[in-house]
């Protein structure tokens, strides 16, 4: 696949990323036996992969987005209440600045984060990620508006005003199945997987993570999820249906990972709607655990009357524990995004 203008990077832009002066970067070169190899060297400078460089500042501790989508081929595995609840965590519970993109046409973690009207008074003016895909389609109207389309502050938690939001449509469902057959740009340059990333760059790192729901599939949609991600999550409820396609998803993502020449690694299972006294979720989350691959999260989500009713939008602000029960689930979500900044290696 070929690269994109903006996946090349010089050391003067690596040094404005940065916060450093054009020398330091020199000198990291030096310095550093794991600095980026370049890909070329031209007569203006060294050219670099821009993600390789980004993944290297964040090991030196530079501040940069981290990017993880949630997935799973099968419905009703609480995909969607797993996203919203991880990202209301980490603002509320550890600080984080945190984006949701909802890339799933059901909508669901749209309205769980705005309510239903105000997403119907956004939706009829085209301020959703639809516009984006549907101007695609057709290379004389450009509609899409990012900075109308990002909700900010949208979860009714306290503490979590840090969330925002690229919300959904239903309108997803059409605009999806005509993407394969979207011009690209002048020489191959944009593609139908590049939409996204194109149209967010400039914000990502206005955040500490991202969080991508992505719908349940592997379509187009969903690998403009992928593309912007290092990792991604696959929440399952521990049943035979759950948990049958989970081998599709890791050997796709591997090969999208190779064809587009980025790490997009299996970060967890996360299992949800565990019944304890269920002898097939029993049976089936030890082997999932005795797989190891991918690897399944310690924290475990039960089965919980109070995750519907946090579904639904409060017009007052209430803390993780009244939103998602007083018994141990609020607990377990912060255990959940302890999990995650571990394997991300991010300060909590």
């Amino acid at each position: 696949m070929p690269f994109a203008e903006d996946d090349l990077i010089g050391i003067n832009e690596i040094a404005e990323m940065a916060g450093v002066s054009r020398q330091a970067v020199v000198n990291w070169r030096v310095r550093f036996p794991d600095f980026p190899k370049p890909l070329t060297e031209l007569k203006a400078g060294p050219v670099f992969r821009t993600r390789q460089v980004k993944a290297w500042l964040r090991k030196r501790k530079v501040p940069m987005a981290r990017v993880v989508s949630l997935i799973n081929l099968k419905g009703g595995v609480a995909k969607t209440t797993t996203t919203v609840a991880l990202a209301e965590t980490l603002a509320s519970r550890f600080g984080k600045r945190i984006l949701v993109i909802d890339l799933d046409p059901q909508t669901n973690a749209t309205t769980m984060l705005i309510g239903e009207k105000k997403w119907k008074a956004i939706n009829e003016k085209g301020w959703t990620l639809a516009t984006l895909f549907k101007d695609a389609l057709d290379p004389n109207h450009k509609a899409f508006d990012l900075k109308k389309t990002l909700q900010k502050g949208v979860s009714d938690v306290q503490g979590a005003e840090k969330v925002d939001l690229l919300p959904s449509s239903l309108d997803l469902i059409d605009v999806q199945d005509k993407l394969a057959s979207a011009p690209t740009g002048q020489f191959y340059s944009v593609t139908p997987i590049d939409l996204l990333r194109l149209a967010v760059k400039s914000i990502l790192d206005d955040y500490d993570l991202v969080l991508v729901d992505c719908p349940p599939n592997l379509g187009i949609i969903t690998l403009n999820g992928l593309r912007i991600s290092e990792g991604y999550i696959i929440p399952t409820v521990p049943d035979v249906l759950s948990t049958y396609g989970i081998p599709q998803i890791v050997k796709r993502v591997r090969n999208f990972s190779k064809e587009v020449g980025e790490n997009i690694e299996p970060l967890g299972i996360v299992i949800t709607k565990y019944q304890e006294a269920s002898t097939i979720h029993v049976n089936v989350s030890r082997d999932l655990r005795r797989e190891n691959d991918p690897p399944v999260f310690d924290t475990v989500i039960r089965q919980a009357n109070q995750i519907a009713a946090a579904a639904e939008l409060q017009t007052s602000r209430r803390t993780l524990k009244q939103k998602y029960g007083y018994g141990d689930l609020a607990t377990r979500y912060i255990d959940l995004a302890q999990e995650l900044l571990d394997k991300l290696e991010i300060d909590a």
